[in-house]
């Protein structure tokens, strides 16, 4: 039996101080987290310092795996340069090893031809940033039918085809993998796993939005057992990280047992 090597997203538990959800990973054995910078009132946005979480973290035995995100990444333009470069900074200073790259999401690039260039020049303009850095690219494709980067192929193509693979990895979203109903998983290319389930069986998958995102359990109806086991079986050897934004999730009084319950049920079946 493969174990699997769990991470933790802030997501599971924003509204817990940094140190704290350090302390939350901890308890569930867990050493590898990831930071995010949207989450209001908390680090990063409340501009705490990169080497107090780089203590912190230290502190707690972590491993910071990514930040997550650079968002629009694929609208390469000053404002997003600028953006990357702060980000990739912080990253460095923090001890954070990656940094989640996230496409735009709203209707806009993606007609196909666009798609494809602007990915690849954000790529080429990124590459070197992130390579002087010691910093990985994690390109994270969305399914959402309005997206401009859907596709694991496609990232994975433009990738290979700059020569970066050494740069970039691919995230594989088991929430997204499943909204965007594509077969391939690219498992030599993924550097990270989200996991996500999805319980409610009255939304539609056209339908399901990042507030159906739940922890995984005996009603998940995107398969993250199945998806997991494959990725496994086909040598992914990375961690997969939580990463539910429900708020039903979020109000828990017990988030540590509520993960438990989730990794226990995950690793019976794997």
């Amino acid at each position: 039996m493969t174990s699997i090597r769990f991470a933790l997203n802030h997501m599971a538990a924003p509204s817990l101080a940094i140190d704290d959800f350090f302390a939350l990973a901890r308890s569930l054995g867990i050493d590898a987290v990831e930071i995010r910078n949207d989450l209001s009132g908390n680090a990063i946005l409340d501009g705490t310092k990169p080497e107090v979480i780089s203590q912190a973290a230290a502190r707690h035995g972590v491993t910071i795996i990514s930040i997550n995100a650079l968002q629009r990444f694929n609208e390469w333009n000053a404002t997003r340069a600028a953006e990357a470069q702060e980000l990739i900074d912080y990253a460095g200073a923090s001890g954070a090893k990656a940094l989640v790259l996230v496409p735009k999401n709203d209707g806009t690039g993606c007609s196909d031809g666009e798609r494809q260039a602007n990915l690849r020049q954000s790529l080429a303009a990124l590459k070197p940033r992130l390579e002087e850095a010691g910093i990985i690219g994690l390109v994270e494709p969305l399914g959402f039918e309005i997206c401009s980067l859907r596709s694991k192929t496609e990232a994975a193509e433009a990738i290979r085809e700059l020569g970066a693979e050494s740069t970039f990895r691919l995230v594989h979203d088991t929430f997204h993998h499943h909204l965007a109903g594509e077969a391939a998983t690219f498992p030599d290319l993924a550097g990270l796993v989200h996991i996500s389930g999805v319980s409610d069986a009255s939304v539609s998958v056209a339908d399901m939005r990042d507030s159906h995102r739940v922890l995984v359990d005996g009603d998940d109806r995107l398969d993250n057992a199945g998806q997991i086991r494959a990725l496994l079986q086909a040598g992914y050897q990375g961690p997969f990280s939580f990463e539910p934004f429900a708020a039903e999730v979020h109000a828990v009084k017990d988030p540590a047992g509520a993960l438990r319950a989730s990794m226990d049920y995950l690793s019976a079946r794997v």
